[in-house]
């Protein structure tokens, strides 16, 4: 099949783009690095002609309430409408465990509002709901920081490796549509704050993990079970004390 990967040069979107390309689709790889642009609608009705899947795995530059909203309802928009005019018969979107939860952040209110759009529009699709990466754990710190100390909740924390991430959204994108939502998770749990003491520790970093209830996440205060799936979600196979960038996580 021939299958767009939407922030296919990215993190997630590379991986994809191997690995479908691996198994013997046409991957291709759609982002401004290769002359597509989801916001402006440049070189994307050339990009999906012929497609029969389209993955959107792109993300926005900017978590910034009004910024992260225009984004993933401009990009979406202008997204369906090529796929529709091009007869995509799938389209794969990649979002986040929780966001349908209280309480949300303008993050999760702007992922509400693509999948919104993605539902009420004619093509069939899949929604792949996965819990935090890997990959941005240190970003997650350093936003939970407080001059040395890194505030984190006592809730619980299911993340998973980027390649589990990828090999979920390509297994969902080659069956048929869902027409509703997977959610994907790390094989672990942890108490998010002692999962942070433990991974900083691990960096040599220096800052202080204090445990606060009221500590925010991206803007909003957590409940138990604000960032981990139900009982039927799909589990990564990659545990965070084996994954290769351990100590060398994205900062």
């Amino acid at each position: 099949m021939k299958i767009v990967v939407v922030g296919g040069t990215g993190l997630i979107g590379s991986k994809l783009v191997t690995k479908l390309g691996e198994q013997g689709h046409e991957a291709v790889a759609a982002s401004p690095n290769t002359g597509v642009n989801t916001l402006t609608g440049e070189g994307l009705a050339d990009a999906v002609a012929g497609a029969q899947v389209v993955i959107d795995v792109s993300n926005s530059p900017t978590f910034e309430e009004a910024a992260v909203l225009e984004f993933f309802q401009t990009s979406t928009r202008n997204l369906l409408a090529a796929e529709a005019a091009a007869g995509v018969g799938h389209h794969v979107a990649l979002s986040v465990v929780g966001t349908e939860r209280p309480p949300g952040n303008a993050y999760f209110r702007a992922k509400i509002a693509q999948e919104k759009l993605i539902e009420e529009s004619s093509i069939p699709y899949s929604l792949v709901h996965a819990t935090q990466f890997f990959e941005f754990v240190r970003r997650i710190a350093d936003d939970a920081t407080d001059g040395d100390k890194v505030r984190m909740a006592p809730v619980l924390f299911q993340p998973m490796a980027g390649d589990d991430v990828a090999e979920a959204v390509g297994r969902t994108a080659v069956g048929s549509p869902l027409n509703g939502m997977v959610e994907v998770a790390g094989p672990e749990q942890f108490r998010m704050d002692e999962f942070f003491r433990d991974a900083l520790a691990s960096w040599g970093d220096p800052r202080e993990v204090v445990t606060d209830p009221h500590a925010h996440y991206f803007g909003a205060e957590l409940l138990e079970r604000s960032l981990v799936p139900d009982d039927d979600a799909v589990l990564g196979q990659i545990r965070y004390r084996d994954w290769p960038g351990r100590n060398a996580a994205e900062k």
